[in-house]
């Protein structure tokens, strides 16, 4: 998992309350076994004129003008800027995938669909929580100077604007580790991997039985 420390990046809004997970990736995409090849249909529905379904051409589908991604001042986003409740709707764990595919390292909003608020943070996407009247602020800023960017720190926890304003955030320190040192769940547990030989070790010496006999 790539390991998330400080982040400049160009911000896209997506001005839009109750985004769920089929919105995100529609559920036709979920077919694939593989976990890669889902940025090209991030927000589908919303991204493109045309009905998506796997294994078609992307570059040669409609695009519709309209969709905030297919402007070309938000070309390259790698910041997300949304309303609350962002991530509703089912579980799938391919929404936070296909946003990291498409290019977006972390996403900023009032609220998020605890599923895939978890699911975030397991796969290296940084949800940020802000106050409404914050998120508020960044969406006039973006919509008000192209090319704007913001800076996340997230040893020191914080959001920081152009003008030098900082907006706190809060991160469980468990997932603030994991996150700055690239480690999803199993990661974490290999950090062990030293004790668990030694427990394993020990366990054995004091009961040889349990080694299988042929």
């Amino acid at each position: 998992m790539q390991a998330f420390t400080t982040h400049k990046g160009l911000v896209a809004p997506l001005d839009r309350e109750n985004v769920d997970t089929d919105l995100i990736i529609p559920k036709q995409f979920l077919k694939s076994i593989k976990r890669t090849g889902f940025g090209p249909n991030l927000f589908d529905e919303l991204r493109y004129l045309d009905h998506g379904e796997p294994g078609m051409d992307n570059s040669t589908r409609p695009l519709n003008p309209d969709f905030v991604l297919n402007q070309e001042r938000y070309k390259g986003a790698s910041i997300l800027l949304t309303r609350r409740n962002f991530g509703c709707g089912s579980s799938r764990e391919h929404a936070p995938w296909a946003l990291l595919q498409y290019g977006f390292r972390a996403i900023i909003a009032p609220s998020f669909a605890d599923i895939f608020f978890n699911n975030s943070f397991k796969n290296g996407l940084l949800p940020i929580v802000l106050p409404e009247s914050k998120v508020a602020k960044l969406f006039d800023d973006v919509k008000a100077f192209p090319g704007y960017s913001l800076f996340i720190d997230l040893h020191r926890q914080v959001v920081v604007t152009a003008d030098h304003n900082e907006f706190h955030f809060d991160i469980d320190e468990s997932r603030k580790h994991k996150l700055i040192n690239g480690l999803d769940e199993i990661g974490q547990t290999l950090e062990s991997a030293e004790k668990i030989r030694e427990f394993e070790a020990k366990r054995l010496a004091e009961h040889p039985w349990l080694i299988a006999q042929h």
